[in-house]
């Protein structure tokens, strides 16, 4: 992990930050449309999965696939959606959205097909209260 981690400009302009696992920061993508969020690896200047270090793509894999049970636990989704793309935004970044049938998307990708749906403050910080006592518990053991 990097001293001098800094967050893309656009991923901090489009979420939310939430918490830091052991080896990302994870963030709310402020879309109500969907169950939608992102871990970053605190790791400088990385634009692809297999530029991390053998030990740190282990850690990225156990944090993504940590986060995506508990999401879909949670939400009791359709589907579990994860991605890292990285056009539009060059920091290595994974997207985990949770799906279902009846989501405005469903089956299309959530990327360009609506406009995102901000939460209101109210939205985004009941959304923080419930589900970052869990995570927390889950990253403690």
């Amino acid at each position: 992990m990097s001293d001098t981690f800094t967050l893309d400009p656009q991923l901090a302009n489009d979420s939310v930050e939430l918490m830091d696992f052991p080896l990302c920061k994870l963030l709310l993508a402020n879309d109500s449309n969907y169950p939608w969020f992102i871990l970053v690896p605190r790791v400088e200047g990385i634009t692809e999965i297999f530029q991390l270090e053998w030990e740190d793509q282990q850690q990225l894999l156990n944090e993504s696939s940590l986060l995506s049970e508990f999401l879909v636990q949670e939400f009791g989704g359709d589907k579990m959606n994860v991605a890292a793309l990285g056009n539009v935004v060059g920091q290595l970044h994974l997207h985990h959205v949770v799906r279902f049938k009846t989501d405005i998307s469903w089956p299309k990708p959530v990327w360009g097909q609506h406009a995102a749906a901000p939460y209101s403050s109210e939205e985004r910080e009941a959304l923080k209260a419930n589900l970052l006592p869990k995570l927390a518990s889950i990253l403690l053991g």
